[in-house]
């Protein structure tokens, strides 16, 4: 079981491995535009920004994973509990159903695991839930936890809502998938117009070198390619923060 699905540790060979990724990135765009030794080793220190933004987009895979095998979690209870089990019962059947389609080490399988040790440890369902629900940090666990709290207090029909929770938890999932297989294009689209302007500098400076000569080894050269790249960097961030639709 995970502490918190918003922090992410790396291992230290993860973590160098993405350090150099981005470091080289770093060097090659400072030689690309100041043609300096002393530039390039100065960007290089971008691997640490990129370990960074890996690590954001570690945590979002990670939660998005965890939704989608919640959903099958979800199923699996709700037909446990449909063929007469109780609560309590209905979750150690869903992990023998949740292996058969997960392998031991998924996250929904370690999270159902721990629960029923947590139930049997004489923890209601509900401080189960609420406790996935904070650790986890993903909407539709924590509104899934909140309603079925809710019901067991004011005596609901659990089957009922676990059903209808299920259905529009998976409802949403689907509209989700959709629209990231309807935005993948786009986002290859993106990647594409990301790298033309250092395809332009690099495709002149193999074959136009004395058109850029004045932006290298001067003063006004260094601060119009620092302004060209910081503005470079905060449209790379809109671009991609346009593409990310919260659903």
């Amino acid at each position: 079981m995970i502490e918190d699905y918003n922090v992410y540790v790396y291992s230290k060979k993860e973590w160098i491995k993405l350090f150099l990724q981005g470091g080289a990135i770093g060097f090659c765009i400072g030689i690309l535009f100041y043609s300096s030794i002393i530039g390039a080793i100065l960007l290089g220190s971008y691997g640490f920004i990129f370990v960074q933004n890996k690590k954001k987009q570690k945590i979002e895979e990670r939660k998005w994973i965890l939704n989608l095998q919640f959903k099958d979690g979800l199923s699996s209870v709700s037909a446990a509990l449909n063929a007469g089990y109780s609560v309590e019962n209905a979750f150690h059947q869903a992990v023998m159903d949740l292996k058969l389609m997960y392998p031991a080490d998924a996250f929904i399988v370690q999270e159902f695991e721990g629960m029923v040790r947590q139930i049997k440890m004489n923890m209601t369902v509900e401080e189960v839930l609420m406790d996935f629900s904070i650790r986890s940090k993903i909407e539709d666990i924590t509104n899934f936890a909140e309603v079925f709290v809710t019901a067991k207090r004011t005596g609901g029909d659990i089957v009922k809502i676990i059903r209808r929770t299920c259905k529009t938890i998976g409802d949403k999932v689907e509209v989700k998938r959709e629209i990231l297989t309807m935005i993948t294009g786009k986002k290859f689209e993106t990647s594409i117009m990301c790298l033309i302007p250092f395809c332009i500098i690099l495709y002149l400076r193999l074959f136009s070198a004395g058109f850029l000569e004045p932006l290298y080894n001067n003063t006004f050269g260094a601060v119009f390619m620092t302004i060209v790249l910081i503005l470079y960097y905060f449209v790379y961030k809109l671009a991609h923060k346009i593409m990310k639709i919260e659903i």
